[in-house]
């Protein structure tokens, strides 16, 4: 997949001229996700730029968990994460875990207490917060600051036997209570959790901080080109920190890029886990979430993303990208290759009445009239039919030119109908139409006689196959996660699923999960891999047909 980078950009131009220096010799880089949650599009955008760099300079890409926090972690996050990447594409040379570290990290933690670079304190986080200062004001140093080395050595120990409660005593990298980064700020690097971890087991009750592993990890694979979001930038001089004071042989850099944002879109794990915990959603692997997994199921293929990731590009400043942009690449992906069909998802039933009773014809209708090579499938078509509801008007609107009285359509791949009569239930409701059709107007007979302005599609009532449709609009109704101080949770959008039942051609009769169709006039849709059976056939919309959205 190499051949997927066409572009330039600065992280890009970073490496080739530390390989043209001689700085690296070997370009390795890491994919980091913490299993606290599924990963959802902006990771992929991660994945996508750690992995094609790797492989366009010949290196390696390690898939490492950043399992430093057992409260929130969970083997099925890491179990999906590794499904979500191999779906992606890409194949990782080393799967590790910070955890595996863990006896390193310690090692690293003693030597810089050692070099009078860290200290246990005792102050509460409420108390720590107060000390800290704040952006225009320089904190404070801890009243536990100047403990010797030998008194912290022995604390630092004992947090490690299981002496003190959670929260009762941190490790501190002692840096600059005045430093204008705030980060810089002897920041934890060590906190007590009597919590079982998924991979080390009651081992440890003492674990690393995140911006304190993170950097030894790097350095113990390796890693030349640590690239990560925007909002690590102000971590930087910490992360450089920690790799001289902790004497690492590798020396690893940091690089950032500006993450991914995208329109009417949570890009937070935090709050999609809340989503899920709410039930606002069902699961993370909801079409309406965000998630590689929900993207998934909801029909996206892998091209799509690597596509939509590689247009969108790398670049330092932020920006928030229209989600009619990743549309308008799963468009592009499906219209060659999808396998087209006729479904009708709001029935109205239509008889023919000069149509033979009891007879049955079959159509010749083509499989994808942009690839001849998927060749054409055999149609039934009899007396009664169903049509889209919104295909008839009885009093028809301005320029409407499908079914109303006294009208003539084409349906797709048929004839020539005209609608004469409207049948009504008792409270006025329309609820079938009788028209006529005119044999002469057979699709393929080459008939010119007269032009009609509207196809409808249509399917046969006596071989058309039951079937759920489910409809998707976006999940949150503003550009912007918080608007005007309301919470998230008051931008849900109540019309963010549809659920229709309707009917569709048998041709697609034994179709694979994630088999995907262009279904005539509606969209592409695929056939949902969690809620369909054999006697239910359940399809999610990936997208409607056309948008006004167009790439350059």
């Amino acid at each position: 997949m190499a051949n997927e980078i066409n572009s330039s950009n600065f992280i890009r131009n970073i490496i080739i001229e530390d390989l043209e220096k001689g700085n690296v010799k070997e370009v390795i880089t890491r994919f980091p996700p913490e299993p606290n949650g599924y990963l959802h599009i902006g990771h992929a955008k991660s994945i996508c730029l750690n992995f094609q760099l790797a492989e366009e300079f010949k290196g390696k890409t390690n898939l490492r968990f950043d399992d430093t926090n057992p409260v929130k972690e969970d083997t099925e996050y890491v179990q999906s994460i590794k499904q979500d990447v191999e779906w992606l594409g890409f194949k990782w040379s080393n799967l590790l875990f910070a955890s595996n570290y863990f006896d390193t990290m310690y090692e690293k933690a003693v030597l810089l207490i050692k070099k009078e670079k860290a200290y246990v304190c005792d102050l509460t986080p409420e108390e720590m917060k107060e000390y800290r200062g704040t952006l225009t004001s320089p904190g404070k140093d801890s009243p536990y600051r100047n403990r010797s080395v030998e008194e912290n050595l022995d604390l630092f120990e004992r947090m490690k036997n299981g002496e003190f409660k959670d929260g009762e005593k941190v490790l501190r990298a002692k840096i600059d209570m005045a430093s204008p980064n705030i980060n810089m700020r002897d920041p934890v690097i060590y906190r007590i959790a009597h919590t079982t971890h998924h991979n080390t087991g009651d081992k440890w009750c003492i674990y690393p901080m995140y911006d304190f592993a993170h950097p030894i990890e790097d350095a113990i694979e390796g890693v030349t080109h640590s690239i990560c979001t925007l909002e690590f930038a102000d971590h930087r001089p910490f992360y450089d920190w920690i790799i001289q004071e902790c004497e690492t042989e590798s020396v690893p850099r940091q690089y950032e890029f500006a993450r991914l944002n995208i329109t009417n879109t949570v890009m937070s794990k935090r709050k999609l886990k809340l989503l899920v915990d709410e039930g606002i959603v069902d699961g993370w692997d909801d079409p309406r979430m965000p998630t590689i997994a929900g993207l998934r199921r909801k029909g996206y293929t892998p091209e799509s993303i690597r596509n939509f990731c590689q247009a969108i590009g790398v670049a330092k400043a932020a920006s928030v990208v229209d989600e009619q942009m990743l549309e308008y690449f799963i468009r592009e992906d499906l219209n060659p290759k999808a396998l087209r069909a006729m479904a009708v998802i709001d029935p109205l039933k239509v008889v023919i009445t000069n149509y033979p009773e009891g007879q049955t014809e079959m159509l010749e209708i083509e499989n994808n009239p942009q690839d001849e090579s998927a060749g054409t499938r055999q149609v039934a078509f009899s007396r009664e039919i169903y049509v889209e509801r919104e295909d008839f008007m009885e009093i028809p609107a301005k320029k409407y030119f499908r079914l109303f009285p006294g009208n003539e359509v084409r349906l797709k791949g048929a004839y020539f109908i005209k609608c004469n009569e409207v049948i009504k239930d008792e409270n006025g409701n329309v609820i079938e139409l009788h028209c006529t059709y005119d044999p002469e107007t057979k699709s393929g007979s080459g008939f010119t006689g007269r032009k009609v302005k509207g196809t409808i599609h249509w399917v046969d009532v006596n071989s058309a196959i039951p079937a759920e449709f489910r409809l998707y609009e976006p999940l949150i109704l503003d550009d912007i996660e918080e608007n005007e101080g309301k919470h998230f949770l008051e931008q849900i959008n109540p019309n963010s699923l549809t659920v229709l039942k309707g009917f569709i051609e048998p041709s697609v009769k034994g179709a694979a999960i994630g088999e995907k169709y262009q279904l005539f006039r509606h969209g592409y849709f695929n056939v949902d891999p969690k809620d369909t059976t054999e006697d239910n056939l359940v399809f999610n919309r990936i997208v409607s047909l056309k948008s006004s959205f167009k790439i350059g």
